[in-house]
């Protein structure tokens, strides 16, 4: 069997990513922290999720990441499958985190994307039918994105 089972993330700091991530997932928590020499730099780092899955956050990162409405190379999203969208959703809102785009409406799955404090963007996505051939099914979308601006 092979499955994935982190993402390592380099931010400026952990703290807001920390506070966004734990909030998207409310059964995650802080699995083990401490720091380590990375070259010249000494970093914190964390790693956030439950038993099985685990984000890793580093703090100390220098330069901006990528715009993500660019065509340069790199990170565009990580995706997440949820039950519940509208609660995900209605979490963050509490917590003061807006929806950065709206996924396409689709028949069988509904989607949304958070970019997160340090800059990196989550996709969550809850599907509407267990079919394969339905919850895959391409070319369902209609519309355009919705894109919030800040």
């Amino acid at each position: 069997m092979i499955r994935l089972e982190h993402v390592n993330l380099i931010v400026h700091s952990l703290a807001p990513s920390q506070a966004f991530l734990l909030c998207a997932f409310p059964h995650w928590q802080i699995r083990g922290s401490g720091e380590n020499q990375w070259g010249k730099v000494k970093r914190q780092w964390v790693h956030l999720g439950d038993d099985d899955y685990y984000i890793t956050l580093n703090n100390q990162a220098e330069g901006d990441i990528r715009d993500l409405q660019s065509l340069t190379p790199g990170l565009a999203h990580i995706g997440f499958v949820v039950d519940d969208l509208d609660s995900l959703i209605q979490r963050l809102s509490t917590k003061g985190f807006q929806v950065s785009i709206y996924g396409q409406p689709h028949p069988y799955r509904k989607t949304v994307y958070y970019t997160d404090p340090a800059g990196f963007q989550f996709e969550f996505i809850e599907y509407l039918s267990t079919d394969p051939k339905q919850k895959n099914r391409y070319g369902g979308e209609t519309g355009p994105l919705k894109v919030n601006h800040f």
